[in-house]
């Protein structure tokens, strides 16, 4: 489990997210450094080329470029630990409150495009304990809320879920609103897209905040199924708090802007160790969950 909400340190739940820049438009959000694969491909491409070009012919040359090329390669590769970054507007930390006051965050969760702007998508093991003294702060970041504390409303989850606590089902969505504004949460930071029934091999960038820390991590890698209707994403870092956090296919280099096809929960509620998480696949359960939840906005 990954969620770290104060005494329960079984449900995993992982937080944190980063800050945000001042962009024209909410839906612009800050990008860590990465390659893309095509860049990637091509520096090593190039770099072999130098070496052979400028060693001598008499197979040291193979040997040279042959380390040369794993070095690059291994640059260019998907990250293997989650590394610190600013944030981003549409994702962000739940926490605890007491008063109105902010408590310890405790789990990850981030804005879906919906007709009426105001969902967040989170694991459903983050949210058991109900609405009462939860809130969503977008970009959190070094404890402070640049796009505001967002009260958690009403929570959506599978019946699956809430009878037996199907992992495959680990899935919330949340309604969330700010007290004496009618501006919904997407007009302000943006969303990522919610896409159901993907195939289980993608490139993602996972986000997630530690409960340990005030910044949110990012990491790169590909996914795989290693069981029915679960996929598993590899990178270290991902401990308590980071549950709920998006994994993001199809991020727009420009934008910064992703499709969310899982978030880290179901199996082992995320995953029993920090360098390997998992979430259910979305299917049909999640598209229906979304529709309902979209109803009831």
């Amino acid at each position: 489990m990954r969620a770290g909400r104060p005494g329960t340190r079984g449900s995993t739940v992982r937080d944190q997210e980063r800050p945000a820049a001042d962009h024209s438009s909410p839906r612009l959000r800050v990008r860590w450094f990465s390659w893309s694969p095509g860049r990637a491909v091509l520096i090593t491409a190039l770099a072999i080329g130098v070496v052979v070009m400028l060693t001598p012919a008499d197979g040291a040359a193979g040997d040279i470029a042959s380390s040369f090329a794993r070095v690059v390669g291994h640059l260019a590769s998907p990250s293997q630990k989650g590394q610190d970054f600013a944030g981003t507007p549409a994702v962000g930390a739940l926490f605890t409150t007491d008063q109105g006051k902010l408590g310890q965050h405790f789990c990850t969760a981030s804005v879906v495009s919906s007709p009426h702007g105001d969902l967040v998508v989170t694991a459903a093991h983050c949210v058991s304990g109900g609405v009462a003294g939860v809130a969503f702060v977008p970009g959190y970041r070094g404890g402070a809320a640049p796009y505001g504390i967002w009260t958690v409303t009403k929570i959506y989850a599978d019946k699956a879920w809430t009878a037996s606590g199907n992992p495959d089902d680990d899935v919330a969505f949340l309604e969330v609103d700010q007290p004496g504004s009618i501006v919904p949460i997407e007009d302000v930071t943006g969303a990522e897209q919610l896409e159901t029934g993907t195939p289980a091999r993608q490139l993602v960038e996972v986000i997630g905040y530690p409960s340990a820390a005030d910044m949110p991590i990012a990491c790169r890698n590909w996914t795989r199924e290693p069981m029915s209707d679960q996929l598993e994403f590899d990178c270290g870092g991902y401990t308590d708090g980071t549950s709920g956090g998006p994994f993001l296919a199809d991020v727009d280099s420009l934008t910064g802007q992703g499709a969310v096809i899982g978030v880290i929960g179901g199996y082992e509620q995320g995953g029993d160790a920090p360098q390997v998480s998992y979430t259910a696949m979305f299917g049909t359960n999640v598209a229906a969950l979304y529709q309902l939840a979209v109803a009831g906005g």
